[in-house]
């Protein structure tokens, strides 16, 4: 079961927390989500889901980055641009 629960609800009774599998928890002014809470039969999975998430954003701002550091390291000061292109091309299609 869920909820959205506010801020001071779940201050003033932490223990309605029990009865949910996870809550959402908001400001009740500005209905801006503060949080997730997740119960602990369920942290397992979302930990696993949040860890591979953030691998593979993390592997794609390094291949991004990658990309220039042939640049930085000299190892292409002898190529033209159009030669780069087609390595480029060529490592990741073929």
């Amino acid at each position: 079961m869920t909820a959205r629960l506010g801020v001071r609800d779940v201050v003033r009774n932490f223990n309605i927390l029990e009865e949910y599998e996870y809550v959402e928890i908001e400001d009740k002014k500005s209905h801006a989500l503060k949080g997730l809470f997740v119960s602990a039969e369920l942290t397992a999975d979302v930990m696993a889901f949040l860890d591979k998430k953030l691998a593979t954003e993390k592997q794609k701002k390094l291949d991004d980055l990658m990309a220039f550091a042939g640049m930085v390291n000299g190892e292409f000061d002898t190529l033209t641009h159009q030669e780069i292109k087609a390595m480029k091309k060529e490592k990741y299609r073929g």
